[in-house]
């Protein structure tokens, strides 16, 4: 007997009246009108199953500290930095994993399972690592968190700043983070970049850096971060995040950088819903969007992601951990509007985001993990239209989350009755 059967289901590959079947935590069976017996059958009618949301860009340590010593008044990034800087020495642990596990809460009902967050190492104390590494331990069973040792400060403008990384990775953080734009030179951010990529090689772990997070056309990290990945053999184990000074340099240097990513095996990050009110502060109109080139980069056949990067912090005072959200913003930033664009922004908090976290077992086939979310919508498209209603959050199997489907109660005249917010049928359907 199964342990759980999921019929008429729409898959975001366009599959329709599929079923699911679950045995063990893992999917056995993916076909058309399975019927077998199973300790519980979910009937779809139709709604869209999809793998888990992934986060593939956070940062966890900060979350929720909205209003902190105090408000971020410009609402800029470098005024982030700065209260971020005030808000370290009154961090606690215990308030700092109590924050986190609250924002992992929220993450679950939205179906989103697996973050990447970068943890501030900047401090000798170390204490955001530590919180973060007990908040990872805590929420193990239910939802996947990796961790970058992310010097904030700048690893080699931070006095000790390379060995706070060091024994930050030594309790066990998961990736090599780094900023190198906000080292003091060009010069440092590029050395910074080949010091992090050697260590990263040196120990076998991935890379994830914030990569020309500026507005100048001239920041030149991210070719320095290709390379390296080149040099030191780290294709398909490095990503750069937000990338924002792409949207601001000329096409010439651009047609040259881009297949030089590709080629590296780099993937990349961005974050539409920070980068469009953190980008573009210095300009009056015309006015730059700030993310980076996204369609461009999909079409050279990047591995492109979308990251919530922030929710109520320092840097951002909205958020609410809902990856369509992320995805919404990106569609229309990015003015990917095509049917199959809008699709790839629904990938870009799945199966991309999941693949620059090299997470195993992930995605709604044969052996994979059954960790899935049905939405109430029929596919990628309408799921981000309505920001879906999570109906039910299953991982590995077990059901984690459920949510009523959402509905209006109309009081129109000769028109009373429950309206769902599901698809209007189409024109001569």
């Amino acid at each position: 007997m199964l342990d759980l059967l999921i019929t008429h289901a729409s898959l975001p590959d366009g599959r329709c009246d599929m079923s699911v079947a679950v045995q063990g935590g893992r999917i056995v069976e993916v076909a058309p009108g399975l019927h077998a017996p199973a300790h519980e059958t979910v009937d779809a009618q139709g709604q869209l199953l999809s793998p888990p949301f992934c986060d593939s860009h956070f940062h966890m340590d900060a979350t929720l500290s909205y209003g902190l010593p105090r408000v971020n008044h410009s609402g800029t990034l470098l005024e982030g930095i700065a209260l971020w800087g005030e808000l370290k020495p009154m961090l606690t642990e215990e308030a700092l994993v109590e924050r986190a596990l609250t924002y992992c809460d929220w993450a679950v009902a939205k179906g989103l399972l697996a973050i990447r967050s970068h943890v501030d190492t900047s401090d000798p104390s170390l204490l955001p690592v530590r919180a973060m590494l007990e908040v990872k331990n805590r929420v193990a069973p239910y939802l996947d968190l990796q961790l970058v040792a992310f010097p904030q400060d700048g690893v080699l403008r931070t006095p000790g700043g390379l060995d706070n990384l060091q024994r930050a990775l030594d309790l066990g953080v998961d990736v090599v983070g780094g900023i190198p734009h906000f080292e003091r030179t060009m010069g440092e951010g590029a050395a910074s970049v080949k010091l992090l990529c050697e260590l990263a090689a040196e120990r076998g772990l991935p890379v994830d850096m914030h990569c020309d997070e500026s507005d100048d056309p001239l920041s030149r990290h991210i070719e320095t971060l290709a390379l390296e990945t080149q040099r030191l053999g780290l294709q398909g184990r490095v990503n750069g995040s937000h990338l924002t000074s792409m949207h601001s340099m000329d096409n010439y240097y651009a047609s040259k950088l881009i297949p030089l990513i590709a080629e590296s095996g780099v993937s990349a990050v961005a974050n539409p819903l920070i980068n469009i009110t953190l980008q573009g502060r210095h300009d009056t109109y015309p006015k730059r969007r700030g993310m980076t080139r996204v369609p461009e980069l999909m079409a050279a056949g990047v591995t492109v992601a979308f990251g919530h990067d922030c929710v109520m912090d320092p840097w951002y005072s909205l958020g609410s951990g809902d990856m369509l959200e992320v995805a919404h913003m990106g569609l229309h930033v990015a003015q990917i509007t095509s049917q199959a664009g809008m699709r790839q922004c629904f990938d870009a908090v799945t199966v991309n985001a999941a693949r620059v976290m090299g997470l195993d077992g992930y995605g709604i086939d044969v052996g994979r993990d059954a960790s899935f979310v049905l939405l109430q919508a029929r596919d990628p498209v309408e799921a981000i239209r309505l920001r879906a209603t999570r109906l039910k959050v299953w991982r590995k199997g077990v059901l984690l989350a459920q949510t009523a489907p959402s509905a209006a109660q109309l009081s129109l005249p000769g028109r009373m009755g429950s309206t769902a917010f599901m698809p209007a049928k189409a024109a001569g359907g």
